[in-house]
């Protein structure tokens, strides 16, 4: 194998799928990246047995081949390199080196057999369909928030991808870590009807978000009975699901909350953000009291002091307290659009729900804590 490639798309390229590689391996062909040529490309794979991605980048292909390297080692190795610059790779003549040549650097790597490298994306897939790169971006950045991080609920340690039940359908993801929940929709894609309910693992989520926030392309999308597929551009990225039944989310959803709040995003945000400097570290609690046309905020740790921070709102029914992880509220804020947040409260005990203004596609769910 001898090809010769520009040294900025090769680190590119490095840079997608080196991201999955695993820095600690207990299997050493898994911290290798897999190079391959094709007809004027190579084709990068990475992989550490859950997901998988692949890139195929131009490249000049004097000698046809594949061979195995280790991954974070040529990813740093050609980070170091002058920008501009041509990079050859090639298969030395003993077949257990590989060498990264540009300009008078030279390195000598060894390399392991690329039949032992495993490949994720054999397998048949029942449903198939494209979509917006800006659409799955906007499910992912809207949801990823209340992924849980409890290993013991491993079904709740991704989103729920799924088609929704009302009308118009929906293509909905759905995210909970039974503090808070957040679900958004988008319009269901062409060849999405009928497809089953799946949970994308967290680790997955973030390597897709990745690799669409750089692309303005469509997304296609495979499913099969344990895997889903994503193609992006030049990428592919292949992962296993999550082998669980995601909880019937709609129970937890309040329908019966009638008293309305609304208040400025900005202006709520930046005060939960000041008065919650004095919350404890364990708890984040931070107190709402809502009266007629006013909000307090405040907060009362034995071991730092009290603060308190007033409101005007937009309320008009009976008083509540009611209690809130602040870097909850945070997270939810961050994600309206609109100048105006929306909370609709039923008591002190019961979850409140937060809705987007300008936007009906997307709900989040908050359980109050005892303050």
């Amino acid at each position: 194998m001898r090809v010769i490639i520009e040294r900025s798309a090769l680190l590119k390229a490095l840079g997608h799928v080196t991201s999955v590689v695993e820095r600690r391996n207990t299997i050493p062909i898994l911290a290798n990246v897999l190079i391959e040529t094709g007809k004027g490309v190579i084709r990068l794979r990475a992989t550490d047995l859950d997901i998988e991605v692949i890139e195929t980048v131009k490249a000049e292909v004097a000698t046809a081949g594949r061979t195995t390297v280790q991954a974070l080692m040529i990813f740093d190795i050609v980070r170091k390199l002058p920008d501009g610059s041509q990079v050859e790779l090639a298969r030395e003549d003993d077949g257990a080196r590989l060498s990264v040549t540009s300009g008078p650097a030279r390195f000598s790597l060894q390399v392991l057999p690329p039949d032992d490298f495993p490949d994720l994306s054999k397998e048949d897939t029942t449903h198939c369909f494209s979509m917006p790169a800006k659409d799955l971006r906007r499910l992912i950045e809207k949801s990823r928030f209340a992924i849980s991080t409890e290993e013991t609920r491993y079904y709740l340690n991704g989103i729920y991808l799924h088609e929704s039940d009302g009308k118009p359908k929906a293509l909905r993801a759905v995210a909970t870590d039974g503090h808070r929940l957040a679900q958004v929709d988008v319009a269901l894609p062409k060849g999405a009807k009928g497809m089953p309910g799946v949970i994308v693992p967290r680790k997955t989520v973030a390597e897709l978000h990745k690799l669409a926030e750089e692309s303005a392309d469509e997304v296609e999308i495979s499913l099969s009975a344990a895997k889903i597929r994503f193609v992006i551009g030049d990428m592919v990225l292949t992962s296993k699901l999550i082998d669980g039944t995601f909880p019937d989310y709609q129970r937890v959803i309040p329908q019966g909350n009638d008293k309305l709040l609304q208040v400025s995003n900005a202006q709520f945000a930046s005060a939960v953000d000041r008065v919650s400097t004095l919350s404890s570290d364990k708890g984040r609690a931070v107190k709402l009291q809502i009266d007629e046309g006013k909000l307090t905020l405040s907060v009362n740790n034995p071991d730092s002091g009290s603060a308190t921070e007033e409101l005007p709102v937009d309320y008009d029914n009976d008083a509540i307290e009611i209690g809130f992880n602040a870097r909850y509220l945070l997270d939810i804020s961050n994600q309206l659009e609109s100048d105006t947040a929306r909370f609709m409260l039923s008591d002190p005990g019961s979850p409140t729900m937060v809705r987007d203004d300008e936007d009906e596609s997307a709900l989040y769910v908050l359980m109050p804590m005892r303050v």
